[in-house]
C-alpha cells in the first residue's frame, strides 16, 4: 500500500512541472506582469505612481483620481517564451530534452475610468494576473514528473478612488476571478527497458482539470509630495480557488473504491497576494524617472492537495513545495521628445520563487532580467497610441528530482532549464 500511496502522490504532482515550467517566461511562478503595453515599454517601473491612462487602475486604484473626464484604454501583449529543459533520467542511459515547451500567448486588456467630480473617480478593468500553458511532449523521459499543464485566469475589477486633498488619494476595488486549469502526466514512452510492475509507456498516470470563480480585493494610496514627486502603494489580496472538475489515470485508480474512467474531484490553488511601492519624479519638462519594488507572497504556496471524494482516502497531500516570497525591482525613464512623441525605457530584475535546495524538476524557477523600450504617439488631443517591447534573460537553473516517491513511475531526474522570452504589445488610450 505504501507503494500505491507513493505512486498517487507523484502522479498528481507530475502536472506541476507544466504549471510552473513556464514560470521563467514572464514573472515569478505563473504570475503575469503584462497588464498594459504602455507600462511594458518601461519594464513596469513606477506603475503604482503613474497615471498614463485608464490602465493605471490595474496597478494602483488610487491613480484614478489623476485622470480627467472619461477615458478608455484597450490593448494586448504577445508573449513568446523560448524555454528548454535538458537532463538525465535514472531510467534512461541517454539525456533527454524538451525544447520550446512553454506556449506562446496573447494577453488582452480593457480599462475604463470616469471622473465623477473633483474628489471621486470610478473605474472598470478586465485583464489577468496569472496564466500559463506548457506541453513537454511524449519524447521527454521525464514525463512521469508532468507532461502538460495550463492555468488560465480572467479578472474583472470594479474600482473607486477618492482624493482626500491635494496631496493624498485613496482607493479600493473588488476583483472577480474566473479560472480554469489542467495538468497531467504520462509514463515515459522513451524508456529503454520496461518493467512489468510499471505502467506501460504512454499510459496516463494522472490527468486532472477543473474550473472555479472567486472574489478578491485591492486597495491603493498615492502621496503627491509636490508638483514633481509622487509615491504610490497598492495591495492585492490572495484569491483562493478550488478548481472543480474531473480526473483520470492509474494514479487515481490505485485508490479507487470502484475504478472508473473518470473521477469527480477538485484541487485548491491560491493566487498569492501582491504589493507594490512605486515612485515618480519629473526632473524637468521632458524627462521623468520612476521605480518600483514589488512583492509576491509565494511563501503561501507550501504544498498541493487534491480532494477526490470517491477515493478511499479523499484528501491527498500531493507534494511539498516550500516556495519563497518573490521580489522585483524596476527602474525606468520617460522622455518627451516633442508634443507628439514620448519615449520610454526600463530595466527590471525578478527573483526566483524557489531556493536552490528546493528546486526540482517540478519547479524550474529562476531569476529573470528585463530590458524594455517603448514609445507613445499623440494621434490627436484625445487619442494616444503606445507600443512596447521587452526581452527577458532567464538565468540557467539546475533542477533535481530525488524524492523516493518518484521512483515507482520512472526514477529520478536531474537537469537544467534555459531560455529567454520576448514580448511586444500595443495600447490605445482615448479621452472623451
Amino acid at each position: 500500500m505504501n507503494n500505491n500511496k507513493n505512486r498517487l502522490s507523484i502522479a498528481v504532482a507530475l502536472g506541476l512541472l507544466g504549471s510552473v515550467a513556464s514560470s521563467n517566461t514572464m514573472a515569478a511562478g505563473f504570475q503575469l506582469a503584462e497588464y498594459s503595453a504602455t507600462g511594458l515599454g518601461r519594464a513596469y517601473a513606477g506603475e503604482a505612481a503613474i497615471a498614463d491612462g485608464a490602465d493605471a487602475q490595474w496597478r494602483n486604484v488610487a491613480m484614478l483620481t489623476y485622470l480627467e473626464g472619461t477615458q478608455v484604454s484597450v490593448g494586448g501583449i504577445y508573449v513568446n517564451p523560448n524555454i528548454d529543459v535538458e537532463g538525465q533520467s535514472s531510467m534512461s542511459p541517454t539525456s533527454t530534452k524538451s525544447e520550446d515547451f512553454a506556449h506562446d500567448a496573447f494577453i488582452p486588456n480593457l480599462y475604463v475610468s470616469h471622473r465623477v467630480n473633483q474628489q471621486l473617480a470610478i473605474g472598470f478593468a478586465v485583464g489577468t494576473n496569472y496564466g500559463m500553458e506548457t506541453d513537454l511532449g511524449t519524447d521527454f523521459t521525464g514525463t512521469n514528473f508532468g507532461n502538460e499543464a495550463s492555468v488560465i485566469t480572467k479578472e474583472i475589477n470594479v474600482n473607486m478612488a477618492y482624493q482626500i486633498n491635494q496631496q493624498f488619494s485613496i482607493g479600493g476595488g473588488v476583483r472577480y476571478v474566473i479560472a480554469e486549469g489542467s495538468f497531467g502526466a504520462v509514463a515515459p514512452t522513451q524508456t529503454p527497458t520496461f518493467h512489468p510492475s510499471l505502467p506501460k509507456p504512454g499510459t496516463t498516470l494522472k490527468y486532472m482539470e477543473g474550473t472555479d470563480e472567486a472574489w478578491g480585493w485591492q486597495v491603493g494610496t498615492a502621496w503627491q509630495i509636490n508638483d514633481t514627486n509622487r509615491i504610490g502603494f497598492n495591495y492585492k489580496s490572495e484569491v483562493k480557488l478550488d478548481l472543480t472538475g474531473h480526473a483520470n489515470g492509474v494514479g487515481f485508480d490505485l485508490y479507487a473504491k470502484n475504478p472508473s474512467d473518470r473521477y469527480s474531484g477538485s484541487m485548491e490553488l491560491a493566487l498569492p497576494a501582491t504589493a507594490e511601492l512605486a515612485s515618480f519624479h519629473q526632473l524637468n519638462d521632458k524627462l521623468a524617472i520612476h521605480a518600483s519594488f514589488n512583492w509576491t507572497d509565494w511563501s503561501s504556496f507550501e504544498k498541493l492537495e487534491a480532494n477526490i471524494p470517491s477515493l478511499k482516502v479523499a484528501t491527498q497531500e500531493i507534494k511539498q513545495e516550500n516556495w519563497e516570497d518573490n521580489y522585483r525591482l524596476a527602474v525606468g525613464g520617460t522622455y518627451a521628445l516633442d508634443q507628439k512623441v514620448t519615449l520610454r525605457t526600463g530595466i527590471a530584475y525578478d527573483t526566483s520563487a524557489v531556493s536552490e535546495e528546493n528546486r526540482t524538476a517540478t519547479i524550474p524557477e529562476t531569476d529573470r532580467l528585463w530590458l524594455s523600450m517603448g514609445a507613445g504617439y499623440a494621434w490627436s488631443d484625445n487619442l494616444t497610441l503606445d507600443a512596447g517591447f521587452t526581452y527577458i534573460f532567464a538565468k540557467d537553473a539546475k533542477m533535481h528530482e530525488k524524492d523516493p516517491k518518484s521512483a515507482p513511475f520512472g526514477g529520478t531526474f536531474e537537469g537544467e532549464t534555459t531560455g529567454n522570452v520576448w514580448l511586444v504589445g500595443v495600447q490605445a488610450n482615448y479621452r472623451f
